[in-house]
């Protein structure tokens, strides 16, 4: 009897050290992020392969066309500017003094025209007056002759004099001409975004073939957009006029509307990277204090957009097709049929139904078909 107690005791105990083992040793749920099923929009686009730049649709980068002393500087890097405004001034005394000469001469010149076409026009009535006598036998017929001719000769004088006073507004113009040259003025209006120079230096124009930086930085931010490569393959599908979403590393939270305006006719064949396609999205309405030219910038072109259709989250599909669902508490692997996505949602034709809920972190170790889990 003692024996077979003993024996009963030994057997308990190597169960009770079975189960314990057991438990302890039992996987542990997976913890998962879940999200369900749902109805939402779902839009078909295409991005670019690298990152673009914000650039301004209008910007000129300008030098003076001749060389010279900076006298006068009345900008500074960041000044807004009208269209017209001077933004430099070469040193110009001798072409102010021309210019005056010019402007002086054309005044004495008017004033010779007025005296000889008065001149012209006594000399024509003297010239009536004595015809009319020799029509009454009052006068030679010589004298008549001699001012008819003068009087011919004052009025072609008069016309002389007309013509030399064009000459002198036209000097005029060239002498402005060439004291503008010494002007730096603005195209448009625009923001300075850099300057190059300081009052008292003095600047050369380019040699040929020598680039050298511009005076003046000027940029229209009233209009801002992004050049951008897409992957050939994209190509195709997208054309001007289509929406496009715009983000920028330094808004990460905020998507910027816009549309393509430009699609290049022509393929980058560049060394050792995909072939692209580089496009231009024009940013809607761009908010001037707060979108700067040189951002980075991505663009997501819309193709195509379904409303309200049954949507799961890009990132919860695997290969393609296939997402985990949690069933309870244990993971199914499941096949589905998707229509057209985008980076952030897929539209789901068959697979799933509404309100299932889709595993979110498909990359957490030990997801699988059949594995115990739990949500986060």
């Amino acid at each position: 009897m003692k024996r077979n107690a003993k024996w009963f005791l030994l057997a308990l105990a190597i169960l009770v050290g079975v189960g314990l083992y057991t438990f302890w040793t039992r996987s542990q749920p997976i913890r998962v992020a879940v999200i369900e099923v749902g109805y939402g929009d779902v839009k078909s686009t295409v991005s670019n392969t690298r990152a673009g730049t914000v650039d301004a649709c209008r910007r000129a980068g300008m030098s003076p066309s001749l060389g010279g002393q900076i006298a006068a500087l009345p900008v500074r890097e960041g000044d807004a500017v009208k269209m017209g405004q001077v933004m430099l001034e070469l040193w110009n005394v001798d072409l102010l003094a021309e210019l005056e000469l010019t402007r002086r001469d054309a005044v004495a010149s008017r004033a010779r025209k007025d005296e000889v076409c008065i001149r012209a026009e006594i000399a024509a009535q003297e010239g009536q007056r004595l015809q009319s006598l020799l029509d009454k036998q009052l006068a030679s017929v010589e004298e008549a002759q001699r001012a008819v001719g003068e009087a011919k000769a004052r009025k072609a004088a008069c016309n002389a004099a007309r013509d030399s006073t064009l000459v002198n507004e036209a000097n005029i113009k060239v002498a402005e001409a060439r004291l503008e040259r010494t002007r730096l003025r603005a195209p448009f209006d625009g923001i300075i975004a850099e300057i190059n120079g300081e009052l008292g230096e003095f600047v050369t124009p380019s040699p040929v073939g020598i680039a050298t930086p511009p005076t003046v930085d000027l940029i229209d931010a009233s209009c801002l957009y992004i050049s951008a490569p897409i992957d050939e393959v994209d190509a195709p599908a997208v054309s001007a006029g289509q929406k496009a979403l715009i983000t920028m590393d330094a808004f990460p939270d905020h998507k910027f509307p816009g549309f393509v305006r430009r699609v290049a006719p022509y393929v980058l064949d560049v060394e050792k990277q995909a072939r692209t396609v580089e496009i231009e999205a024009e940013i809607e309405n761009p908010d001037s204090d707060k979108l700067l030219p040189g951002y980075s910038a991505d663009v997501e072109i819309v193709l195509d957009t379904r409303k309200n259709v049954l949507r799961v989250p890009t990132q919860t599909i695997l290969g393609g097709s296939r997402v985990f669902v949690l069933d309870g508490d244990v993971l199914e692997e499941r096949t589905i049929r998707i229509g057209i996505r985008s980076w952030e949602y897929a539209e789901v034709l068959s697979g799933l139904e509404v309100g299932e809920q889709v595993v979110l972190t498909v990359d957490r170790e030990g997801v699988a078909d059949g594995a115990a889990a739990a949500v986060d």
